[in-house]
């Protein structure tokens, strides 16, 4: 990890900023361990707040994790959705972004997702969704944030069998993001339990085209799904555009493998 000066800027800043490049030129690893805090101290002759404050940078970009009482280096994390998540979260609170417009790219990223997943998905990880989507029937009678979790888990390995990173990167922080703007309306709705037997219906849909390799019918079950399910909550105005990446014929089922 290079040590020489190549930015100004603050002692901890620079110092996180070379690890930062070390991680994602891949000379450093998820699973390697940086060098000790004292080592640190010596490599870069700086103080150890200024090493402390470095490593609080990196860990608040979940780059790297400290464990308490750990005296070895912090640990490097993998590939995190935090940062573009952060981002969106930004863009929606400060209302650049509506939620109607976040919605729209979350019906494009998992339409997507889910077709290479049907392509792509290996038995271990059909295997992995049959149990997600076990844990959402089981989870109704404990409420919805349980059941949320569950869902979350469910789109989550979907994205990961798609293959791709930036699908399952970028479908993590939007799932995150729209949760987020409207999870306590629908709890606060007084019908969270029809939506989310309503989910069920829908999840168990799309797990028989992901089974029988059925892309285009789990793609059309993705957006017309999440159209269906945050109707209520999209303004009428802004329900054309939505409409409009929905609205076709249910495909017919293909005869799969």
């Amino acid at each position: 990890m290079n040590t020489e000066p190549s930015q100004p800027g603050r002692a901890y800043q620079v110092i996180a900023g070379r690890v930062e490049s070390a991680i994602l030129s891949g000379e450093l690893k998820p699973g390697d361990r940086l060098p000790s805090e004292r080592e640190l101290v010596e490599q870069y002759g700086v103080s150890r707040p200024t090493v402390r404050e470095a490593l609080r940078l990196l860990e608040s970009n979940h780059l790297v994790k400290s464990r308490l009482g750990d005296r070895r280096g912090p640990i490097v994390l993998p590939a995190s959705s935090h940062s573009l998540q952060k981002s969106l979260t930004r863009l929606t609170s400060g209302d650049i972004v509506g939620f109607a417009s976040l919605l729209q790219f979350r019906m494009i990223i998992e339409s997507a997702a889910v077709v290479l997943a049907a392509t792509n998905r290996s038995e271990s990880e059909l295997l992995e969704l049959e149990r997600a989507n076990a844990r959402m029937r089981a989870s109704v009678e404990l409420g919805y944030e349980d059941f949320s979790a569950a869902d979350f888990d469910f789109h989550r390995i979907v994205a990961r069998a798609s293959g791709n990173p930036l699908l399952e990167l970028s479908g993590e922080a939007v799932r995150e993001s729209v949760l987020n703007l409207i999870q306590q309306r629908i709890i606060d709705s007084g019908d969270s339990r029809g939506q989310m037997l309503a989910s069920i219906r829908h999840h168990d849909e799309l797990l028989h085209a992901i089974r029988h390799r059925d892309g285009r019918l789990a793609s059309w079950l993705t957006r017309d799904g999440l159209f269906w399910y945050y109707y209520d909550y999209v303004e009428e105005k802004e329900r054309p555009g939505l409409r409009s990446l929905a609205d076709e014929v249910r495909p017919a089922e293909n005869a799969g493998n």
